[in-house]
């Protein structure tokens, strides 16, 4: 007679009790991977450079060792209350995680007290922060052309009880609206502000460009092109020449005005291009034009999409767009892309698909959002300034952290989310023998994520410093 299951021997695979451990056990096991790459590329000694002047007493926590705990904060992505620290300050298993003290981990007033004490002049340090860290992946990756957007993102804060800088946004509701220029996946220098800021808010832009430029061709090199990409919140014929004035390439989306499109209505139908990639096809025409106020006529391509995917699309229903550039037109960036063997940028085609690669560059605001959130948790501005940029510094370091650790584990596009339920929430123990400390984690954690190849690169990244 076949027995029912659990009914052999007596075993039963039931919980009949529950207990208390005394291991060292913790859910955030890769967690350690992340904290010992912080270690690994070197800096630490930065921030206690730049932020160190903080702190007034010897009693407190060094300022490395705060900021430290606060982006482990971030990649962990638990909870956005600073509520949390109280409960991680219990937890022996998370300080052990980030190879941390129990007793130096610190609470949620700490924590506020840190942020509070930020002012106006430290919190531009973090723009400093957000540069080095940008000059230090462009060292690794050494790119021969760096393409850089500027963009606004909304952080809705509709919900939030009343906060200084919450204002109503394009996007019909209030809270913030900072400024911020991307490269790839990251952010690479940001202002943060008020949500009635306009994408082109007084001379912003120009200075933002204008530094970074800067240090590109000081730090990097002085010969390689930059191009930068925008919407038509930029589109400004002074943001134009100073583009211009800094032999830099831009690509921006312009305002159909009804003269373009009387235009363009007239050209002769052998005057049109397409453009076809594998999901779009579009049809272009390029001439050059001059606003009324312009002081030089510049190039303009306008773009028409014919089709998308395999659906044609009716004349009513394009979506009509047109791009100004700089390039192919002469301008000392052209010089620079044909010896860095980028011709094809020069061409209608080239500008084209530079500007639809922006889509790439809002997926950049997309991953912030889903690495860090919206709601910021003070009152006043400044310590929501703080708090804003060290999200964004942890978000650029958990973007190197992907490139530089978890590759061949988990896509360099994945997001957060997809990061933390793969590499970081794994069960790990931590044992104390022989005077040393050793994470163990299971044989299918091992096997699948290739542990000890993720543990031997976070130990040996690039370093930053």
């Amino acid at each position: 007679m076949r027995r029912k299951p659990g009914q052999g021997k007596g075993k039963t695979n039931r919980i009949t009790s529950v207990g208390i451990t005394k291991d060292t056990l913790t859910s955030r096991g890769g967690l350690s991977l992340f904290g010992r790459y912080i270690e690994g590329i070197g800096i630490r000694p930065t921030f206690e450079r730049l932020f160190g002047s903080m702190r007034k007493n010897g009693k407190g926590q060094p300022i490395d060792a705060i900021m430290k705990q606060v982006l482990c904060y971030f990649m962990d992505g638990t909870s956005r209350h600073l509520v949390h620290f109280d409960r991680l300050k219990e937890d022996a298993g998370y300080a052990g995680a980030i190879e941390s003290a129990p007793e130096r981990l610190v609470s949620s007033h700490a924590v506020k007290r840190f942020f509070n004490a930020f002012s106006g002049v430290r919190i531009w340090l973090f723009r400093r922060l957000l540069q080095g860290l940008f000059l230090w992946r462009l060292t690794v990756t050494r790119p021969a052309v760096i393409e850089l957007g500027i963009d606004t993102m909304v952080m809705d804060n509709d919900e939030a009880e009343v906060r200084h800088g919450v204002q109503p946004t394009y996007k019909k509701v209030e809270g913030f609206q900072p400024l911020q220029m991307t490269w790839g996946r990251v952010i690479v220098d940001a202002v943060f502000r008020g949500g009635k800021k306009h994408s082109n808010h007084g001379d912003t832009v120009e200075e933002m460009v204008r530094h970074v430029v800067r240090k590109i061709r000081k730090q990097y090199r002085t010969d390689v092109p930059i191009i930068f990409k925008m919407d038509s919140g930029f589109f400004d014929q002074d943001l134009f020449a100073v583009f211009e004035e800094l032999c830099v390439g831009y690509v921006t989306s312009g305002k159909l005005y009804d003269d373009i499109k009387e235009t363009v209505h007239h050209r002769d139908g052998s005057a049109w291009r397409q453009y076809q990639t594998k999901e779009q096809v579009w049809d272009y025409v390029e001439f050059s034009d001059r606003r009324g106020s312009w002081k030089k006529s510049r190039r303009a391509i306008f773009c028409r999409p014919r089709q998308e995917g395999a659906q044609l699309l009716l004349e009513f229903a394009r979506p009509d767009t047109i791009l100004y550039t700089n390039l192919g037109v002469g301008e000392a960036i052209d010089e620079q892309l044909t010896r860095a063997g980028q011709t094809g940028k020069m061409t209608a085609e080239g500008v084209i698909a530079l500007a639809h690669g922006r889509g790439c560059d809002e997926l950049v605001h997309r991953g912030f959002k889903d690495f860090g959130h919206e709601e910021l948790p003070f009152k006043r501005f400044a310590p929501n300034a703080a708090y804003y940029y060290l999200m964004a510094v942890a978000f650029f370091l958990f973007e190197c952290f992907k490139e530089d650790v978890c590759a061949g584990v988990v896509p360099v596009t994945a997001y957060a989310t997809t990061v933390r339920r793969t590499v970081i929430d794994c069960a790990a123990k931590l044992v104390h023998t022989g005077g040393k400390i050793i994470l163990r984690v299971t044989g299918a954690t091992w096997k699948a994520l290739k542990f000890d190849v993720l543990w031997q690169r976070s130990g040996s990244p690039h370093r930053f410093a």
